[in-house]
């Protein structure tokens, strides 16, 4: 049995998911079906591409990852299917794999291009269920990836936000997306950060907005209600986040704004 997973930015209200479901098990009825969400942010290339490299590595080796956040279907941009160490992914040629590849510059890059790995008739605003749908599903049954058309050797990629020193000595960072709850996951990674907090978790000040904040905490519950807190997510990230509340929505800031940390006097 095959796993494939869906990320998509299309929600829960419409039946475009379901849709794509349907023609992967009538290509491969025994594949297994897990949505990693359907709640990307509309278009938000670069949040789909993070939540997907933060829930893959958590799946068996030999997984078919199937994305979907594609502003330019229907555009001249390609079909893209990519072999990775641990599995494959599926998706638009937008940079939505960016994360993977470069982690793996080496990846082998195809394009989805076989007429046999496609539904019959190809629509213009709806390749999830068209081009990609069909090519996870293929593969899930075997197929091998190059018969799946042209080896891709620029596939599309976006910089990387990686945080910078500045010449005072503090880190500037970036937010790169809200989560459900609110809370801002920052480009800062955990590597950074136990270089600033070497003195102790104290021993850092980070500025976002308008607002500054001392100190990580461990969980959000050692905030009081309300108060706006910094700490290491899941993922591995720097996240700001308002206790019991919206920290997205409490700073009226998104995506790309900056973030910086400053290391203290030791203590």
């Amino acid at each position: 049995m095959s796993i494939i997973t869906l990320t998509t930015d299309f929600g829960a209200s419409d039946g475009y998911v379901g849709t794509m479901k349907g023609v992967i098990l009538s290509i491969a009825p025994d594949a297994a079906l897990v949505d990693i969400t359907h709640e990307i942010a509309p278009q938000n290339i670069r949040q789909a591409a993070d939540v997907l490299h933060a829930a893959a590595p958590y799946f068996p080796r030999g997984t078919i990852h199937l994305a979907v956040v594609d502003p330019g279907v229907g555009s001249a941009r390609r079909a893209l299917a990519v072999r990775t160490s641990q599995g494959f992914l599926v998706g638009p040629d937008n940079g939505l794999f960016t994360p993977f590849l470069a982690d793996e510059p080496d990846a082998e890059c195809r394009g989805i291009t076989n007429a046999k790995y496609r539904l019959p008739h190809v629509s213009a605003t709806f390749h999830g269920r068209d081009v990609f749908a069909p090519a996870a599903a293929h593969l899930a049954n075997g197929a091998d990836l190059a018969d799946l058309g042209p080896r891709i050797t620029d596939p599309a990629m976006f910089a990387v936000p990686l945080p910078t020193q500045q010449p005072d000595g503090s880190w500037l960072g970036c937010v790169l997306y809200a989560d459900h709850f609110g809370n801002l996951i920052t480009s800062v990674t955990e590597d950074l950060l136990q270089q600033l907090i070497s003195g102790g978790r104290q021993a850092v000040e980070i500025v976002i907005g308008q607002r500054r904040i001392s100190g990580i905490r461990r969980t959000f519950a050692e905030g009081a209600p309300g108060e706006l807190v910094a700490l290491v997510g899941s993922s591995g990230h720097l996240e700001i986040a308002v206790t019991n509340g919206n920290a997205a929505r409490a700073l009226d800031i998104g995506p790309d704004s900056p973030v910086t940390l400053r290391k203290l006097q030791e203590a």
